[in-house]
Protein backbone atom coordinates (compact mmCIF):
# COMPACT_ATOMS: atom_id res chain seq x y z
CA UNK A 1 0.00 0.00 0.00
CA UNK A 2 1.34 3.03 -1.07
CA UNK A 3 2.01 5.84 1.69
CA UNK A 4 0.67 8.88 -0.13
CA UNK A 5 -2.14 8.27 -2.94
CA UNK A 6 -4.18 10.34 -4.44
CA UNK A 7 -6.92 9.09 -6.68
CA UNK A 8 -8.47 11.42 -9.10
CA UNK A 9 -8.29 14.82 -6.88
CA UNK A 10 -10.26 17.56 -8.17
CA UNK A 11 -9.37 21.07 -6.97
CA UNK A 12 -10.86 24.60 -7.62
CA UNK A 13 -10.63 28.62 -6.40
CA UNK A 14 -13.84 29.32 -6.70
CA UNK A 15 -16.10 28.16 -10.23
CA UNK A 16 -12.39 27.58 -11.35
CA UNK A 17 -10.86 24.59 -11.89
CA UNK A 18 -7.52 24.08 -11.48
CA UNK A 19 -6.60 20.76 -10.79
CA UNK A 20 -9.44 17.71 -12.58
CA UNK A 21 -9.20 14.38 -11.57
CA UNK A 22 -5.02 14.05 -10.72
CA UNK A 23 -3.62 10.91 -9.54
CA UNK A 24 -0.69 10.32 -8.05
CA UNK A 25 0.81 7.68 -5.95
CA UNK A 26 3.90 7.48 -3.56
CA UNK A 27 5.99 4.91 -1.42
CA UNK A 28 7.82 4.52 1.75
CA UNK A 29 11.60 6.11 1.18
CA UNK A 30 10.36 7.07 -2.98
CA UNK A 31 11.09 10.53 -4.29
CA UNK A 32 8.56 11.61 -6.64
CA UNK A 33 8.30 14.93 -8.79
CA UNK A 34 5.54 16.84 -10.16
CA UNK A 35 6.69 18.83 -12.99
CA UNK A 36 5.01 20.71 -15.32
CA UNK A 37 4.63 24.47 -17.44
CA UNK A 38 3.68 27.13 -15.02
CA UNK A 39 -0.37 27.55 -14.44
CA UNK A 40 -0.15 23.87 -14.83
CA UNK A 41 -1.78 23.12 -11.37
CA UNK A 42 1.12 21.64 -9.42
CA UNK A 43 0.81 23.93 -6.25
CA UNK A 44 -2.72 23.94 -6.04
CA UNK A 45 -2.33 19.76 -6.24
CA UNK A 46 0.01 19.51 -3.48
CA UNK A 47 -2.25 22.37 -1.55
CA UNK A 48 -5.15 19.90 -1.57
CA UNK A 49 -3.04 17.30 -0.43
CA UNK A 50 -1.93 18.45 2.63
CA UNK A 51 -5.31 20.49 3.59
CA UNK A 52 -4.87 24.10 2.62
CA UNK A 53 -7.20 23.68 0.05
CA UNK A 54 -10.33 21.48 0.50
CA UNK A 55 -10.39 19.09 -2.59
CA UNK A 56 -13.34 19.19 -4.86
CA UNK A 57 -13.50 15.56 -6.22
CA UNK A 58 -11.51 12.48 -5.74
CA UNK A 59 -9.43 10.96 -2.56
CA UNK A 60 -6.39 11.72 -0.66
CA UNK A 61 -5.25 8.56 1.30
CA UNK A 62 -2.48 8.34 4.10
CA UNK A 63 -1.43 5.07 4.58
CA UNK A 64 -5.02 3.76 3.43
CA UNK A 65 -6.55 6.19 5.44
CA UNK A 66 -9.01 8.52 3.70
CA UNK A 67 -8.12 12.19 4.59
CA UNK A 68 -9.90 13.99 2.40
CA UNK A 69 -11.46 17.54 3.08
CA UNK A 70 -9.22 17.68 6.66
CA UNK A 71 -8.23 21.01 7.58
CA UNK A 72 -3.96 20.95 7.43
CA UNK A 73 -3.43 20.69 11.33
CA UNK A 74 -5.04 17.38 11.35
CA UNK A 75 -3.37 16.63 8.31
CA UNK A 76 -0.36 16.97 9.91
CA UNK A 77 -0.38 15.25 12.84
CA UNK A 78 -1.50 12.25 11.14
CA UNK A 79 1.66 11.77 9.40
CA UNK A 80 2.06 14.45 6.42
CA UNK A 81 4.46 16.86 6.39
CA UNK A 82 3.93 19.96 4.15
CA UNK A 83 6.80 22.85 2.85
CA UNK A 84 4.81 25.63 1.16
CA UNK A 85 7.07 27.46 -1.45
CA UNK A 86 6.89 30.77 0.20
CA UNK A 87 6.58 32.14 3.47
CA UNK A 88 7.83 28.56 5.00
CA UNK A 89 9.53 29.83 8.19
CA UNK A 90 9.33 31.81 11.11
CA UNK A 91 11.84 35.13 10.08
CA UNK A 92 11.91 36.81 13.92
CA UNK A 93 12.33 33.48 15.35
CA UNK A 94 15.43 31.70 15.79
CA UNK A 95 16.28 28.10 14.14
CA UNK A 96 15.95 26.28 17.09
CA UNK A 97 12.84 28.32 17.74
CA UNK A 98 11.17 27.74 14.78
CA UNK A 99 11.95 23.91 15.42
CA UNK A 100 10.33 23.87 18.25
CA UNK A 101 7.56 25.41 16.83
CA UNK A 102 7.36 22.79 14.34
CA UNK A 103 7.34 20.06 17.62
CA UNK A 104 4.48 21.73 19.79
CA UNK A 105 1.90 18.87 19.44
CA UNK A 106 4.78 16.75 20.84
CA UNK A 107 3.99 14.93 24.39
CA UNK A 108 7.83 14.10 24.55
CA UNK A 109 11.00 13.79 23.09
CA UNK A 110 11.19 17.50 21.99
CA UNK A 111 14.99 18.16 22.62
CA UNK A 112 15.69 14.85 21.49
CA UNK A 113 13.67 15.07 18.02
CA UNK A 114 15.43 18.43 17.32
CA UNK A 115 18.71 16.82 17.69
CA UNK A 116 17.69 14.32 15.40
CA UNK A 117 16.68 16.72 12.79
CA UNK A 118 19.70 18.65 13.04
CA UNK A 119 22.15 15.56 12.19
CA UNK A 120 20.06 15.44 9.08
CA UNK A 121 20.63 19.24 8.62
CA UNK A 122 24.34 20.10 9.95
CA UNK A 123 24.09 23.82 8.12
CA UNK A 124 21.53 24.20 10.72
CA UNK A 125 23.03 22.76 13.70
CA UNK A 126 25.67 25.34 13.64
CA UNK A 127 23.01 28.26 13.11
CA UNK A 128 20.66 27.47 15.64
CA UNK A 129 20.36 30.48 17.76
CA UNK A 130 20.67 32.83 14.14
CA UNK A 131 17.48 34.36 13.50
CA UNK A 132 15.31 32.50 10.86
CA UNK A 133 15.05 36.11 8.28
CA UNK A 134 19.03 36.06 8.44
CA UNK A 135 19.05 32.73 7.05
CA UNK A 136 20.02 32.58 2.94
CA UNK A 137 17.43 31.34 0.93
CA UNK A 138 18.65 27.86 0.84
CA UNK A 139 19.21 27.44 4.26
CA UNK A 140 15.29 28.55 5.36
CA UNK A 141 14.50 26.22 2.66
CA UNK A 142 16.35 23.45 4.71
CA UNK A 143 15.16 24.61 7.88
CA UNK A 144 11.50 24.55 6.76
CA UNK A 145 11.73 20.84 6.16
CA UNK A 146 13.28 20.42 9.09
CA UNK A 147 10.40 21.88 11.32
CA UNK A 148 7.91 19.45 8.67
CA UNK A 149 10.61 16.72 10.12
CA UNK A 150 9.80 17.40 13.69
CA UNK A 151 6.19 15.39 14.13
CA UNK A 152 8.16 12.41 12.72
CA UNK A 153 5.79 12.51 9.02
CA UNK A 154 5.61 9.35 6.87
CA UNK A 155 5.16 11.23 3.63
CA UNK A 156 6.81 15.05 2.86
CA UNK A 157 5.23 17.47 0.43
CA UNK A 158 7.88 20.09 -0.64
CA UNK A 159 6.97 22.75 -2.71
CA UNK A 160 9.52 24.68 -5.23
CA UNK A 161 12.28 24.14 -2.51
CA UNK A 162 14.77 25.56 -5.02
CA UNK A 163 12.90 28.14 -6.33
CA UNK A 164 15.36 31.20 -6.53
CA UNK A 165 18.34 29.67 -5.14
CA UNK A 166 21.62 29.24 -7.15
CA UNK A 167 22.92 26.59 -8.86
CA UNK A 168 25.40 25.57 -6.40
CA UNK A 169 22.70 25.62 -3.53
CA UNK A 170 19.85 24.40 -5.53
CA UNK A 171 21.73 20.85 -5.83
CA UNK A 172 22.68 21.07 -1.77
CA UNK A 173 18.75 20.93 -1.47
CA UNK A 174 18.24 18.44 -3.39
CA UNK A 175 20.74 16.29 -1.41
CA UNK A 176 19.01 16.89 1.72
CA UNK A 177 15.81 16.12 -0.30
CA UNK A 178 17.32 12.89 -1.18
CA UNK A 179 18.19 12.25 2.72
CA UNK A 180 14.47 12.79 3.37
CA UNK A 181 13.72 9.10 0.94
CA UNK A 182 16.53 7.53 1.93
CA UNK A 183 15.91 7.66 5.78
CA UNK A 184 12.35 5.98 4.24
CA UNK A 185 10.40 9.47 4.38
CA UNK A 186 7.69 9.44 0.71
CA UNK A 187 8.26 12.44 -0.46
CA UNK A 188 6.79 14.04 -3.26
CA UNK A 189 8.77 17.61 -4.66
CA UNK A 190 6.88 20.14 -6.65
CA UNK A 191 9.82 21.41 -9.27
CA UNK A 192 9.67 23.72 -12.04
CA UNK A 193 13.73 22.79 -12.68
CA UNK A 194 13.18 20.27 -15.06
CA UNK A 195 16.51 18.90 -14.81
CA UNK A 196 17.29 19.00 -11.62
CA UNK A 197 13.82 16.88 -11.31
CA UNK A 198 14.78 14.21 -13.33
CA UNK A 199 18.09 14.27 -12.26
CA UNK A 200 17.17 13.15 -8.58
CA UNK A 201 13.88 11.37 -8.62
CA UNK A 202 13.19 8.11 -9.08
CA UNK A 203 9.80 8.68 -10.42
CA UNK A 204 8.05 11.84 -12.27
CA UNK A 205 4.57 12.88 -13.20
CA UNK A 206 3.93 15.31 -15.62
CA UNK A 207 1.16 17.98 -15.26
CA UNK A 208 -0.38 19.63 -18.18
CA UNK A 209 -3.37 21.82 -17.78
CA UNK A 210 -4.14 20.40 -14.26
CA UNK A 211 -4.56 16.87 -14.52
CA UNK A 212 -1.48 14.26 -15.50
CA UNK A 213 -0.05 13.65 -19.16
CA UNK A 214 2.42 11.56 -18.69
CA UNK A 215 3.88 9.18 -15.66
CA UNK A 216 6.71 7.08 -15.48
CA UNK A 217 10.71 6.41 -14.51
CA UNK A 218 12.93 10.12 -14.83
CA UNK A 219 14.87 8.27 -17.15
CA UNK A 220 12.23 7.69 -19.30
CA UNK A 221 10.45 10.90 -18.63
CA UNK A 222 14.00 12.22 -19.40
CA UNK A 223 13.84 10.96 -23.17
CA UNK A 224 10.53 12.57 -23.94
CA UNK A 225 9.63 15.52 -26.07
CA UNK A 226 8.78 17.65 -23.18
CA UNK A 227 8.91 20.94 -24.61
CA UNK A 228 5.99 19.65 -26.70
CA UNK A 229 4.30 17.86 -23.94
CA UNK A 230 4.22 21.27 -22.20
CA UNK A 231 2.48 22.93 -24.52
CA UNK A 232 0.24 20.66 -25.09
CA UNK A 233 1.43 19.46 -28.58
CA UNK A 234 2.57 15.69 -27.88
CA UNK A 235 0.22 13.18 -25.90
CA UNK A 236 3.02 9.98 -25.38
CA UNK A 237 3.14 8.46 -22.50
CA UNK A 238 5.57 6.97 -20.24
CA UNK A 239 4.90 3.63 -19.18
Amino acid sequence: MPALRAEKVTARYGPVTVVHEATVSVDDGALVAVIGPNGAGKSTFVKALAGVLRPAGGKVLLGGEDISGLPAHKVARRGLGYVPQNSNVFPSLSVLENLEMGGFTRKDGLKERIAEVLDIFPDLAKATRKHAGALSGGQQNMLAMARALMLDPRVMLLDEPTAGLSPAYTQVVWDQIRRLSQAGIATLVVEQNVDRALANAGWVYVFVAGTNHVEGPSAEVAALDLASIFLGKATAYAS
